[in-house]
C-alpha cells in the first residue's frame, strides 16, 4: 500500500503497541487500593481504562461499591484527597509494573517502519505520566518502536477524551490539517480522543484492554470465545467513534489503506 493523502499516524502506547492485553496497570490499580483496605477486581479496574490515571482513580472511586468499601475503611467520603492519596501510591507502583510489560506488541514494529518508510510521521499520546512512562522509552525504542513525539497525562491542563493530546501532538509532528491523520487506540477514552480533534481513528481490538490477555492467551483460545471478545470490543470502539477496527497493529496497513482511499474520494471523519 501507498498512502497519498494521509500524513500521521498517532499510537496509544498499552495496549495499542507495547504491553499486549494491558496488564501493567491492572496489578497496581489493585495493590494500590488495597493499600487503604478496599478491594478492587480486575473487572472494575479496566471499566475506565484509557483515561489519564488521576481520572481513572476518580472513576473508580466513583463505583458505588468501591465508595462504599472506602467509607468503610477509611472512615470518610472518597473526596479529592482521596484520590491523591490513591495517586501518590499508584504511579510508583504502575512505573514497576511497566518496566515488567515492555514487550512491543507483534508486528508493530515492522508496521511503524513501513509507515515512516511512507513518509508517514509516528506521534504518541498516551494515559500515562511522563514517571511511568520514562520506563518504557528506551525499551521499545530498542525493539523498534521510537515516536516522532511523546504527549503524557499531565502535559496538558486535559486529557482524555478532551483532544488536547492530539493537537499538541499536531503541533510536534508539524502536520495538518487533523483529518490527515489517525489515531490508534484500543480503548474508548483513546479513540474519543481522536475523534474529538477531527482525525480518523482505528480500534484494536484483541491486543488491549477489552480482551486483557497475554499473546499466549489469546492463541490458547478456541476461535468462538476469540469471536465473542472481538464483537464486544468492536461493539465498544465504534460506540466511542471509530471508524475502522482491527485486530492489532499487525493489522493497520490494510486500514490506512482504506482510510487514505476514503480521503482521495473526498471524505473526512
Amino acid at each position: 500500500m501507498s498512502c497519498l493523502h494521509l500524513k500521521a499516524a498517532i499510537f496509544d502506547w498499552a495496549g495499542t503497541v507495547v504491553d499486549h492485553g494491558s496488564r501493567a496497570p491492572m496489578g497496581a490499580f489493585v495493590a494500590a487500593f488495597a493499600q487503604f483496605g478496599v478491594e478492587v477486581s480486575i473487572e472494575q479496574a479496566r471499566r475506565p481504562m484509557g483515561l489519564p490515571k488521576r481520572d481513572h482513580i476518580r472513576a473508580l472511586l466513583e463505583v458505588p461499591e468501591v465508595a462504599a468499601a472506602w467509607r468503610a475503611a477509611q472512615g470518610g467520603d472518597p473526596d479529592k484527597a482521596a484520590i491523591d492519596r490513591v495517586y501518590e501510591v499508584f504511579v510508583p507502583m504502575n512505573a514497576e509494573a511497566v518496566a515488567a510489560h515492555a514487550e512491543l506488541i507483534p508486528g508493530v514494529a515492522e508496521v511503524v517502519a513501513a509507515l515512516r518508510a511512507q513518509g508517514l510521521k509516528i506521534g504518541s499520546t498516551t494515559g500515562y505520566v511522563r514517571e511511568i512512562m520514562e520506563r518504557l522509552l528506551g525499551p521499545a525504542a530498542t525493539q523498534g518502536f521510537a515516536p516522532d513525539n511523546l504527549v503524557c497525562a499531565g502535559d496538558l491542563p486535559e486529557g482524555r477524551p478532551a483532544p488536547f493530546n492530539i493537537y499538541k501532538t499536531l503541533l510536534d509532528l508539524q502536520v495538518w490539517p487533523a483529518w490527515a491523520c489517525v489515531k490508534v487506540d484500543d480503548t474508548e477514552p483513546g479513540i474519543a480522543e481522536g475523534v474529538n480533534a477531527g482525525c480518523w481513528t482505528v480500534g484494536v481490538t484483541l491486543t488491549g484492554n477489552a480482551a486483557g490477555l497475554t499473546v499466549e492467551e489469546l492463541a490458547a483460545l478456541p476461535d468462538a470465545q476469540v469471536r465473542q471478545l472481538r464483537a464486544a470490543a468492536t461493539a465498544s470502539l465504534k460506540g466511542a467513534g471509530a471508524h475502522l477496527v482491527i485486530d492489532g497493529v499487525a493489522d493497520l496497513l490494510p486500514a490506512l489503506a482504506e482510510l487514505d482511499a476514503r480521503l482521495a474520494r473526498g471524505e473526512r471523519p
